[in-house]
């Protein structure tokens, strides 16, 4: 039995970036660990790859344990750019996502 959780959010991205020529929408994911609510990996539908591992490298490591705030705070403090709105709404998406599964 695996011992970790795929998540996935997603939010509308806003008109005028690379992304949105591509995609409709923006897709967060989150690979957590099942115990400690850990986030191991991340990924996003960004449009670079470099815009992809740093939003990667920005959440690995926070609990979905303590509560999404922590997790905002750092995207809205670190990535600053048109899909800031979008990747906030993906990823309280996803922490909804991990909500639900805590409850069942």
């Amino acid at each position: 039995m695996t011992k970790t959780v795929m998540l996935a959010g997603h939010a509308k991205l806003p008109q005028g970036m690379a992304a949105s020529d591509i995609y409709q929408t923006l897709t967060v994911t989150l690979e957590t660990d099942s115990k400690y609510g850990v986030v191991l990996d991340a990924s996003c539908t960004l449009a670079t790859d470099h815009a992809q591992h740093f939003f990667r490298q920005l959440l690995k490591g926070y609990s979905l344990l303590d509560g999404i705030e922590p997790i905002l705070q750092v995207i809205e403090r670190h990535y600053v750019g048109k899909a800031q709105s979008a990747l906030v709404a993906a990823t309280k998406d996803a922490y909804k996502q991990y909500t639900y599964m805590k409850v069942k």
